[in-house]
């Protein structure tokens, strides 16, 4: 279109704007159209990139679990080892569980402590009776609630500070090692440099699917902290079989840091003092322990969210680390039905088959050796029920913590 018209050129007029043009030639207008987004598209290039991050985590972390092998030594190690237990109104559990760690074959000194922490049940007879069989057993009896320190971190501190000996293994009260030589196996992670060793905390095996959804939670914890931990990168542990040195807990001055959050006596301690260097892993069917799982699932909600209230006061990175993967898992199954749908159910499927092939292997292997491959032939759909209970749990994060154990 020229820089001007001529005064002697007519005017054409439109109903909504006016356009000066030439007689002789007519200007033409032009406008560049947007072409169709192409949504199916869009959400494939994000279904692989989702999907990319799944396979790093499972190539690059959780691989680590499944082709652990122990440090080859040319002999046991043999520390005095004091193994603790907090217990509060929990007669039943010592009189089921208590028996299996007093019977341990280890031939090293060692010492049972069991705080016996304000309880009103029949505890107190029960450990009498015990400690007449048992000369290992140290009771240590609390009649006095602690003031300003919430949950199980005033008994589990009155009890090292009972312990006689530097190396501490600590379960809890409803926990009963796997075998005989549970002591024995979680001392061979200690080396040198190493003051803290990670260890697995199962649930027994029971009818249902309650159960099955309970343990392939708990696996999927661990597989996430232990393989987190052989990269170098510790963030947490669990109380029901977790060994630290005496030494670390009193120069860090236990848990003054963390004493008004009501949990977080294993994960967030963990997570303040783990390292890269001073850090192990025991992954070895002798030496889980193994819980008593919830039988309904308000009580198992209930427990569940107590344990997520602690997750916020983790280390940026771990946050990060931890948040991207639950995020990318999270949006996995509705990112590939809403790929097959809106693109091609055929590339969906095949993107989906690379992350289904990885994880198959890897979980095979990693449930093999801690003792849950019969949860194995369910992995896909316990996989799919993770996007639930995201949706469930999520909340937690955010909740405050109640102010009990």
């Amino acid at each position: 279109m020229p820089a001007y018209w001529p005064q002697d050129k007519p005017k054409l007029f439109s109903t909504t704007c006016e356009i000066y043009a030439p007689q002789q030639q007519q200007p033409v207008i032009t406008f560049a159209v947007m072409p169709p987004i192409n949504w199916g598209e869009i959400l494939l290039y994000f279904f692989i990139a989702v999907t990319a991050i799944q396979l790093f985590y499972y190539g690059w972390f959780f691989s680590r679990v499944a082709f652990f092998k122990p440090k080859a030594k040319v002999q046991s190690q043999q520390h005095p080892v004091s193994v603790i237990i907090c217990s509060r109104d929990e007669d039943e559990n010592l009189a089921r569980n208590l028996p299996g760690v007093l019977v341990q074959q280890y031939s090293s000194s060692h010492e049972v402590v069991v705080v016996n922490d304000n309880s009103l049940d029949d505890s107190k007879y029960i450990l009498q009776e015990l400690k007449k069989t048992f000369k290992s057993l140290h009771v240590v009896e609390l009649t006095q609630e602690a003031v300003h320190i919430s949950g199980k971190k005033y008994p589990l501190s009155i009890g090292i500070r009972e312990a006689k000996y530097e190396v501490l293994l600590l379960t809890d009260a409803d926990c009963v090692p796997a075998s005989e030589h549970w002591i024995q196996k979680m001392q061979d992670g200690y080396d040198k440099n190493i003051e803290i060793v990670l260890g697995y905390g199962a649930y027994h095996k029971r009818k249902g699917l309650l159960n099955k959804l309970i343990r392939f939670e708990t696996f999927h914890t661990a597989l996430q902290y232990l393989s987190y931990a052989l990269a170098g990168i510790p963030y947490m542990g669990v109380g029901r079989n977790l060994s630290y040195k005496k030494d670390l807990f009193l120069r860090s001055k236990g848990f003054s840091s963390i004493n008004h959050i009501p949990s977080g006596d294993d994960d967030l301690f963990i997570n303040k003092v783990a390292t890269k260097n001073n850090t192990a892993v025991v992954i070895d069917p002798d030496a889980i322990t193994r819980s008593i799982p919830k039988t309904t699932w308000g009580s198992w909600l209930r427990q569940k969210s107590r344990h997520y209230t602690t997750a916020k006061f983790y280390k940026p990175k771990h946050k990060f680390l931890l948040g991207l993967y639950f995020a990318t898992q999270f949006i996995y199954y509705p990112l590939l039905v809403t790929t097959a749908i809106l693109y091609d159910w055929r590339f969906a499927l095949a993107i989906f088959g690379l992350r289904l092939a990885l994880q198959a292997f890897v979980l095979y292997k990693s449930m093999n050796k801690m003792g849950e491959k019969d949860l194995w032939p369910w992995f896909i759909f316990l996989d799919m029920w993770m996007f639930f209970y995201y949706i469930i749990f999520a909340p937690a994060l955010w909740r405050r913590p109640r102010n009990k154990w």
